[in-house]
This record gives C-alpha cells, structure tokens and sequence, in this order.
C-alpha cells in the first residue's frame, strides 16, 4: 500500500469535491505544534461533515490526503511507519495499486536523509487493524525557552579561570528528519488520543525534556563558545552575537544528547536574553578590561616613541632640532613641548637656525623624561652632538 501523486501546489476544487474520505490538518494549530493529526472530512446528507475525533482509525482505499507547505505527513499502522510525505500536495491512498509509493520526499536540501531514514524504519503489510495519519511541523519552531535557577559554570579563556553566571534565553528548534522524531521520541500518547504536541507548553513532558536537555548543556555550550580557536569570543558578547551562539549550542545538544542523529532534531537559532554573572567572574571581567585599556596605552606610546626616533634620525641627519617636521611631531607626541612649533612663527618661510649644542642636549633630555625616547636613542643623539663639537 502506498499513495499516488494527485496534484502539486494549492488545493484544487476538483480535488476536493470527488473525495471518498478527506484528509486534513486540524483547525487553529499554533506555530509552536511539532505534532497534530490529520482530521477526516467526509459527505453526508447535509453536504460537507467533518470528524475530528479520530475514532474510525482506518485509512479507506482511495482517500485522499492534503499535505500542506512547511509539513510531513507520517502514516502508522499498529505502530510501525508505513508512509511518509515530506513534499507539499495532494495524494490519494491506494492498497491495491502497484505503482503507488510509501515514500515522497521532492528534491529538497534533507531528501536523500529522509530517504536513508525511511530505509531504516519503514513498516509493511496490509490493512489489518488501527492506522494513524500524523502531521509534523518542519518549519522553524520559536519561542522555546531556557533558564538556570543557579549558577552554571565553564572554563572561560579569556578570564583564564572558571566562570559562573545565571542565565536564561529562548531557541529556535526545527524537526529536519519528521520519521525519526515520531519514531524515537514517546510519541505514543499523541497517535493514540490525536493530541496536539505543542512545545510552548511547558507541561508537556516532550517539551520538559527538552528544556532540561538545554539547560543541561549550557555550561559546554558557553565553554565551547568562549573557547573558540577561530572565533576567540569573549563572553560578554554573547547577548549580540545569536548565530555564534546557535552553532556553539547545536553541537553541545548534538554530542551530549545526539538529537539530531537521534531525534532528527537541531537548534537553528538561539538569544541569550539575561545573564547575570556571579561576583567574582564580574569582578574578573571589569580587570580585565582595565587591562586591555592599559595594553591599548601602552601600544600607543610604543608607537609615539617608534615615530619618534625615526624623525630623530632625520633630524640629526639635518644637523639640528629646527626643523618643521620634527617640532611638529615632538608638540604632538607632549603637550608641554607643543610651544616649540609655535615659537618658531613663520618657520616655514624661514631658514633654520643654528642650535646651541647645550639647548639640543636639553630638549634631547625633556624628551627622555616625556617617555618619547629611549635611553638608547638619547645617547645615540648626544654622542652625535657631543662628536660634532
């Protein structure tokens, strides 16, 4: 038994006159329902009667099926996996074709895994008992939250130490293999009372789970984030930062509870909302930041001191301290030597004088004690000047 193929795209009306059963999503499913079942519409005397209650559990020969955009419809027969649909359209089920198919899965980017999947966990036989025709959500699902009570702690190498901080979110989750998620998560409940699973429910125990399994993982998640080689994130970044996060968060879920290879499940969004660090990490975080900012000083007058021997170079090559470039560097390198420049008036239309040798060696020291020059680059000045007399 299998389907054949009735159209693609939007629900024709021709379709949907000619039925013998008719199968459907249920009204009014939220964005948040991973699981719902298909309800039968079916002619009475009245016109169009809708059943909703799932009672009749038999698929009849030559029903047909609406298989929306963003959904896999999955059919069940004594629980085992007889069918699935995992591209949008209209399909009629038939036990007695021999050109029907149990499996449909387009051309899409997760095809081939779903093929592989169906493969592994397909059922056979003929219509013998109680069958199920389950819808599963393969959009985005949002809003999924997560939270600590306490402190979570990871190893942090930009503080170089343990880090600890309460923190709490929300994830986007997606169902990217719907035949392993309806196999291998205790779904049961749902096929059998044709119940909604709905994530946004935190009194459902899949979506318990779920949320223990996150918050179980947020401490790897956070080392494997701030520890990066490539990446080299820091912490205090992780509110701004959803897809880095995301990744770290997927592949922590994936290795501590395989819910991908698993579940067919993966996080493909993830927002640190508030994260509140405990005292001594913030106590960490604000010394290190005071040493960045001194590091970053300490490059910039690095820098200062390496222009300025250069210029000194030039400078002595010219024979004096007078020229326009090297007072104009040393007034901006030290506010207390920025008169030099002015001092000068119309230097430029001007002939640079003749230093006394003593006035070079004091200027020479002035800049030795503003942190402009090297020790060795005073020296190597004076023995100039001192050669010269």
């Amino acid at each position: 038994m299998g389907f054949i193929k009735a159209f693609t795209g939007a629900l024709s009306g021709t379709f949907a006159d000619e039925w013998v059963d008719f199968y459907k999503p249920m009204e009014g499913v939220p964005a948040t329902a991973a699981l719902y079942p298909a309800v039968k519409k079916t002619k009475n005397n009245n016109g169009v009667g809708e059943n909703t209650k799932g009672t009749e559990h038999i698929i009849t020969n030559g029903s047909k099926i609406i298989v929306p955009e963003g959904t896999a419809l999955i059919t069940m027969q004594d629980g085992a996996i007889t069918g699935c649909i995992a591209e949008p359209g209209g399909f009629i089920f038939t036990s007695d074709d021999p050109n029907s198919q149990s499996m449909f899965a387009g051309d899409g980017m997760f095809a081939h895994v779903w093929k592989a999947t169906w493969d592994k966990v397909k059922g056979g036989g003929i219509v013998r008992s109680e069958q199920k025709l389950v819808y599963v959500n393969m959009r985005p699902i949002p809003k999924n939250p997560f939270g600590t009570q306490g402190e979570i702690y990871w190893d942090d190498s930009y503080l170089g130490v343990q880090a600890g901080a309460i923190a709490r979110g929300e994830y986007t989750i997606q169902i990217v293999d719907p035949m392993l998620f309806v196999k291998n998560f205790n779904t049961t409940k749902y096929l059998e009372d044709g119940e909604v699973l709905d994530l946004a429910d935190e009194y459902d125990p899949i979506a318990d789970q779920l949320f223990k399994d996150v918050v179980g993982c947020l401490g790897s998640a956070f080392s494997n984030y701030t520890n990066d080689p490539e990446k080299q994130n820091r912490m205090n970044k992780i509110q701004g930062d959803a897809i880095g996060f995301a990744k770290a968060l997927s592949s922590t879920v994936e290795n501590e509870k395989q819910w991908r290879s698993m579940y067919g499940l993966e996080i493909v969004t993830a927002n640190v909302i508030h994260i509140e660090y405990d005292a001594n990490t913030k106590e960490l975080f604000t010394e290190m930041q005071r040493l960045d900012a001194l590091n970053a000083k300490n490059r910039g007058n690095q820098n200062v001191q390496q222009a300025t021997a250069k210029a000194l170079e030039g400078i002595g090559e010219a024979g004096g301290l007078g020229t326009m470039a090297g007072l104009a560097f040393m007034g901006m390198g030290n506010g207390n030597m920025g008169g030099m420049v002015g001092a000068m008036g119309g230097g430029m239309q001007q002939q640079p004088q003749e230093e006394d040798p003593m006035e070079k060696l004091k200027k020479l020291k002035d800049m030795l004690d503003a942190g402009l020059i090297t020790q060795e680059d005073y020296d190597a000045q004076k023995a100039k000047i001192l050669g010269g007399l």
